[in-house]
């Protein structure tokens, strides 16, 4: 089992790698993970900002990290 620090590094990673990547493909690539798991973790992560979360279409969301302005 992955600890949360190292959830939140693969999900980002796979998401810097591949920007709107599908949320099924996220999953797909994180073996180690449930689904659920990445659900959880990309929510959190969109609710504090670092990623963004867009309906494609009806039950496909694509994941892309959000840039921030400093």
């Amino acid at each position: 089992m992955m600890t949360q620090t190292a959830t939140t590094q693969a999900v980002m990673d796979i998401v810097r790698r591949s920007p709107g990547c599908d949320l099924e493909e996220i999953a797909h690539r994180c073996p180690g993970l449930t689904w659920n798991q990445v659900f959880l973790e990309v929510d959190r992560l969109s609710r504090e900002g670092d990623v963004i979360l867009k309906l494609q279409q009806r039950g496909h969301y694509s994941v892309k990290p959000c840039i921030r302005h400093s």
